[in-house]
């Protein structure tokens, strides 16, 4: 959160139609105006992976305000990775609200069933915004009663940092407190001597700056206070196009420091002016993806519980919605998207239903999507062509217009896709699949890597089905440290399905996990020893699932199960 007063960069600020005036060739401060309006091409290779598909940009900060507000089955298919939330008893008053909302242990439940974690913000217990400092022993004992309260709630696994402060570079009373990076050293090593568990992330600055950054480092290192997860915003109109830039000085700042690599989070993200439109959410999708973000929240610049303009007040989609419901459809992998101007994109493959998914946008007129390593798609494809418009968050978009279904002629390898008319701030859907469309008809294959991966790593391998795999499950300790994965599927119908586990088990001797999915009872899964870690194999079990959305975890430790014996990794699982 940020007041328009407040933020220096914003007296840089556009209209609505900012994307659409640069497209047109306006130029403006920090970004570079297009070389051509039209006559774009985007590229997608579908043979160069980036990474594995997980939906780095579907997080919100105050993006679920209630146990119900938006439903679990609002946000399943969204696929949301991650949110910030207000610290546990709360009084914060955000953007006007009356009364405090969204305590991250009252929706906690609810994030878990739809497959997403958070970070605790811990100085939005107070009412405030900017923060009003009442002294240290005031801070000290508020941040007791939140983590003893976290503490308390042993059901509560979806919790994966606490973040200390939010924009210190203009909320932290230095006159009061004194330096803030004295204060982060003070605070860090409170909440770590109650909780050694929960990563700590920060510094949350309210932009990225050099100096800052470098000082804080230093100081962190200096005093064993580095965060586990570094955190900034990016709050400025069109900053994605520095977000490299960022992330390029921020690595070189631990190599300096001899710091080891952080995960990078950006918590907030997008501006206030152009929050609402779908393009420009979209070129922060590419950028992160792109550039390594682990995973990046929606500003809360509006109303809370909205996932930040995903759905409106009376909870109907939003055209922002549209674009990360394809989103959050991507499974496999990401792959090489390369950009023409500002016409951008991200996509994904999925090798086992033979899907390429392609989200794109950011220029108007007539353009194309080139779409190359297709070869063992056959001679000719299905191409499938959706728009979203470019309207806010008040105004509900009940579903995406289809713009053209066709069947195109491979040759070489590749396809060109015409896309004629775009609107810049329009985000548009290309769905690739063989000629009758995906090998299953429903998903059938889920890689763990895809999915919520909870104390644990994701590690490449050619023996792995995607060429990933989740390993290092190996935590049955507590709430704050349990390994498993959550599987989140959707299934054509309420019946029995044989599910089959592929794992690697090196230990030479049988490791279980615990399974449990929908609430149900847990049961052991017992997995053979194979014939050396990352060396496959497979066992089968069987679960009862309803129709729709199901999420299966497969546990080292979780709540209300005593824990699996031995090591086990798990590359993916195949409903049939």
């Amino acid at each position: 959160m940020l007041p328009l007063r407040r933020f220096p960069s914003l007296t840089r600020a556009v209209t609505r139609l900012s994307v659409v005036a640069l497209a047109l060739g306006a130029v403006i401060a920090g970004a570079a105006a297009p070389a051509n309006a039209a006559g774009l091409t985007l590229t997608v290779d579908v043979g160069d992976v980036v990474r594995p598909a997980t939906q780095v940009a579907s997080g919100g900060l105050y993006g679920v305000g209630s146990d119900s507000q938006p439903t679990t089955a609002m946000l399943l298919p969204l696929n949301p990775t991650s949110f910030t939330q207000p610290a546990p008893g709360t009084t914060h008053l955000g953007n006007g609200a009356t009364e405090p909302c969204c305590d991250s242990l009252h929706v906690g439940d609810n994030l878990i069933r739809s497959g997403a974690q958070q970070f605790i913000r811990m100085p939005d217990i107070y009412p405030s915004f900017p923060y009003v400092w009442r002294g240290w022993a005031d801070w000290e004992s508020k941040v007791r009663t939140m983590v003893n309260a976290r503490l308390a709630e042993t059901d509560m696994t979806n919790i994966h940092g606490w973040e200390l402060w939010n924009e210190p570079d203009w909320t932290w009373n230095t006159s009061q407190a004194g330096s803030f990076n004295a204060g982060w050293e003070r605070t860090y090593k409170l909440v770590d001597s109650l909780d050694p568990v929960t990563p700590i992330v920060g510094p949350s600055w309210s932009y990225y700056d050099h100096d800052l950054m470098l000082s804080f480092m230093t100081h962190a290192r200096n005093t064993n206070t580095v965060p586990d997860v570094m955190v900034w915003h990016e709050l400025t109109d069109m900053d994605w196009n520095n977000f490299d830039d960022h992330v390029a000085d921020y690595r070189a700042i631990e190599r300096q420091l001899g710091i080891s690599p952080r995960p990078i989070a950006i918590n907030e993200y997008n501006s206030l002016n152009q929050m609402d439109i779908p393009s420009v959410a979209l070129h922060w999708m590419a950028v992160f993806e792109r550039h390594g973000a682990r995973e990046a929240h929606r500003a809360y610049w509006f109303e809370a519980g909205t996932f930040d303009g995903l759905f409106t007040l009376q909870n109907q989609p939003t055209a922002s919605y549209w674009l990360y419901r394809w989103y959050g459809a991507m499974t496999g992998n990401i792959v090489e998207t390369t950009p023409d101007s500002w016409l951008d994109g991200v996509a994904s493959y999925d090798s086992s239903r033979k899907i390429v998914n392609t989200v794109f946008g950011g220029d108007y007129g007539n353009n194309t999507v080139r779409v190359t390593g297709l070869g063992s798609f056959g001679s000719q494809v299905r191409v499938q062509l959706l728009s979203t418009p470019g309207s806010g968050r008040h105004t509900a978009v009940t579903a995406p217009t289809t713009i053209s279904t066709t069947t195109m002629t491979v040759s070489n390898g590749a396809i060109s896709v015409p896309v004629n008319n775009m609107d810049a701030e329009a985000a548009y859907q290309l769905v690739v699949t063989p000629v009758n469309g995906p090998t299953t008809s429903w998903q059938q294959v889920y890689e763990a890597e895809n999915n919520t991966v909870v104390n644990a790593e994701t590690f490449g391998s050619g023996n792995a089905s995607n060429g990933f795999y989740v390993g290092r499950i190996d935590n049955d300790t507590d709430m704050r440290s349990d390994s498993f994965v959550d599987f989140t599927v959707n299934v054509p119908l309420a019946r029995a399905y044989t599910m089959t586990i592929r794992y690697a088990n090196g230990t030479g001797a049988t490791s279980t996990h615990g399974l449990a999915y929908n609430g149900s009872a847990w049961s052991t899964v017992s997995y053979p020893p194979t014939s050396g870690w990352g060396q496959f194999s497979t066992v089968q079990v069987t679960v009862n699932l309803k129709a729709g959305y199901n999420v299966i975890r497969l546990a080292k430790g979780s709540p209300h199960f005593s824990g699996g014996t031995g090591y086990a990794e798990l590359d993916n699982i195949t409903l049939a």
